[in-house]
């Protein structure tokens, strides 16, 4: 597995606004999606793509488009839906599933309540989108489903990552073939008892939608 820290002075300006306890709803969702973007553009640095000819009012030019099979995005219900559209904005053509899960608070264990998935996923480059990466767990059951998927390459994305879920995700898939990338935008301190990165920026759900 490999993790990537995107060090950048527009990451970490838009990642301090988000940390602060004051930015209100409306400012985190469009911070939150801007600084999707950002991390997107080094996600998809190896993303597959195909060389083409185009005809240019000159002259003939070689390119490259986007290789089929489209690559999947896929957020972790619901505060990666926060994360989606700063995605797409980048990856416009990709396709869409969704996968629901839930963090037990007294076990800290992800059980998945919802998936929209194709059956097969063979060849698939897929692209995870889970704002905080706490201890791992939830990241590491979707990451399963999509390679019991038959999925070939697999990148996350998260706001944030503690070096417990990283470490979790290491030991989970060591030994796996197919290539598991992790982009965040900083590795934090540790987790509390509670399993909430500190210092972080609290619940990402409850602060991009609300508590409900």
């Amino acid at each position: 597995m490999q993790t990537l820290v995107v060090d950048h002075p527009l990451v970490a300006h838009k990642l301090t606004t988000l940390r602060d306890e004051r930015t209100d709803s409306p400012t985190f969702r469009r911070l939150a999606d801007e600084l999707v973007t950002l991390l997107a553009y080094e996600a998809t640095r190896d993303v597959r793509v195909a060389e083409v000819t185009v005809q240019t009012p000159l002259a003939d030019a070689t390119g490259v488009r986007l290789a089929s099979p489209k690559p999947l995005v896929v957020p972790i219900l619901r505060a990666g839906l926060g994360m989606l559209d700063g995605m797409a904005r980048l990856l416009p053509i990709a396709e869409v599933g969704f996968i629901g899960m839930i963090r037990d608070e007294g076990t800290l264990q992800a059980q998945t309540y919802a998936t929209r998935l194709p059956d097969d996923l063979s060849g698939r480059q897929c692209y995870v989108l889970d704002p905080m990466l706490a201890t791992g767990g939830t990241l590491a059951a979707a990451i399963r489903l999509l390679l019991d998927r038959g999925a070939t390459d697999v990148t996350a994305l998260c706001l944030l990552a503690a070096p417990e879920g990283l470490k979790y995700l290491e030991t989970v898939f060591e030994g796996t073939n197919t290539p598991i990338r992790v982009v965040t935008a900083a590795v934090d301190s540790h987790l509390n008892e509670q399993g909430f990165i500190v210092p972080g920026l609290g619940d990402a759900g409850d602060r991009l939608y609300g508590v409900v």
